[in-house]
């Protein structure tokens, strides 16, 4: 089986999920305390697609709705990411399609998953039913509390990045 190298980032606002994300992907564990990401978190992950192995280069990047010269400089070399944005929270949702907009440039053509996290929580989500339908199929909520569809949006984009 090859193994391919791939370097992914987690986008989004200050406190939307991203980092628990990633340990609930990496280490398959939460937890709720509340730690600020400063620069930037590597890790890493191999999942197995369709018989290939790709290993995961994780950059977990501190949240932000502005891209930054930095932050720029971080997304070299990525081969695609993880668009966050927090159920609970309307405004981060709009924040992270800022982002996006503003690194379109750098981004453009690189697969991508959005996730709307903090589906555990779907009583206090500020983003309607129909919101969600008119973002499009590249959206899925997720949980990092539970896991839910974490794995799943990692295995769609590493699905992505090998075709």
């Amino acid at each position: 089986m090859s193994l391919q190298v791939r370097k992914i980032c987690l986008l989004g606002d200050f406190s939307v999920g991203k980092t628990s994300t990633v340990r609930r992907f990496v280490e398959s564990q939460y937890d709720d305390k509340y730690l600020t990401t400063v620069g930037v978190k590597i890790d890493t992950k191999t999942v197995d697609v369709d018989k290939k192995s790709i290993k995961f280069v994780i950059w977990d990047i501190a949240g932000t709705d502005t891209a930054t010269p930095t932050y720029k400089a971080y997304l070299k070399g990525i081969a695609g990411y993880l668009l966050v944005a927090d159920g609970t929270r309307a405004e981060t949702l709009d924040k992270a399609l800022g982002l996006k907009a503003q690194l379109a440039a750098e981004l453009d053509g690189l697969p991508w998953i959005g996730l709307l996290n903090k589906a555990d929580l779907l009583d206090e989500w500020q983003i309607s039913a129909a919101q969600q339908q008119q973002l499009g199929t590249r959206w899925r909520p997720t949980s990092a509390k539970t896991g839910d569809n974490v794995e799943a949006a990692f295995a769609e984009l590493a699905q992505a990045l090998l075709t």
